[in-house]
């Protein structure tokens, strides 16, 4: 029978943070594909683990997984880990998964830290909704295709971010999203863990005196329903209710319909529109 693939979450910086099944999966597998093994070697360590490992990154991990479906389809139980956090959330692992999806292989989460939640649920913005961005794209055309498309986006947004680009993102970030809240969340989980919220412009002023120190986890809060509606009503501003009518009736709408769809874009009842059109 082929073995199985395990996902397993690590630290993102304090070790207690390891769970006692991720310990256990670890002990037990036959082998961990590391994204950095130097770096593993001291999470195994730490926790008396000597199960054999193998690399597994960006950089090879088209012919490495191929060899890590093999072993697994030969029995092998392997584990997946990266050098923080959950395997596949900015980090190798989602081609991987893939492979072993299509060649019939069981994959399995062993679930742990994520970055990105940790920072949400203590960033104090709304989490009920929001989107995980990851790191901004470097390729220059795609990034800025990105950073237009949030610039609508409703929910709470998530963003990692390398120190030494911080300040560029913060300024491309209040570019797109004006005076947003946000929460910057550095060396989570870590002895100098800190959350500052301000806004972006006070980010970016605040970081013109500080350097910027440990990878970070952005939280940005969401465009408001009020402030879409408030767009949504000044790109009408400039038709006449007649015109603004005729848009819809052009369209093949009812008139009583079309009255209502004006109403709602502007922002008023429908009686006002009726009573306009008719003086």
């Amino acid at each position: 029978m082929a073995g199985t693939l395990y996902v397993c979450a690590t630290p993102i910086g304090n070790l207690e943070d390891m769970t006692f099944r991720g310990i256990r999966t670890l002990k037990e597998a036959d082998l961990i594909a590391a994204e950095d093994t130097r770096n593993s070697i001291k999470l195994l360590n730490h926790f008396e683990i000597r199960t054999p490992m193998t690399s597994y990154h960006e950089h090879n991990k088209i012919e490495k997984g191929k060899k890590i479906v093999d072993w697994l389809l030969e029995g092998k139980q392997v584990a997946l880990i990266s050098d923080a956090g959950t395997p596949g959330i900015s980090d190798p692992g989602e081609e991987l998964v893939r492979m072993c999806r299509e060649a019939g292989i069981t994959v399995t989460g062993v679930p742990g830290p994520a970055a990105c939640i940790t920072g949400l649920s203590i960033s104090g913005l709304p989490s009920r909704r929001f989107v995980f961005e990851g790191f901004l794209p470097a390729e220059k055309k795609e990034r800025q295709r990105v950073l237009d498309q949030i610039t609508e986006e409703t929910r709470t947004m998530v963003f990692y971010e390398a120190p030494h680009r911080l300040k560029k993102t913060l300024e491309e970030l209040q570019k797109v999203l004006g005076q947003r809240r946000i929460s910057i969340c550095r060396e989570l989980t870590k002895k100098h863990e800190s959350v500052y919220s301000m806004t972006l412009e006070e980010a970016i002023a605040y970081y013109e005196k500080e350097e910027p120190r440990g990878e970070c986890v952005i939280v940005a809060e969401g465009r408001s329903r009020q402030e879409l509606e408030q767009q949504e009503r000044q790109k009408w501003e400039p038709l006449s209710l007649e015109d603004h009518m005729e848009v819809y009736l052009r369209q093949g709408m009812e008139k009583k319909e079309a009255m209502k769809q004006v109403a709602k874009d502007r922002g008023i009842g429908k009686r006002e529109v009726y009573r306009q059109l008719l003086s």
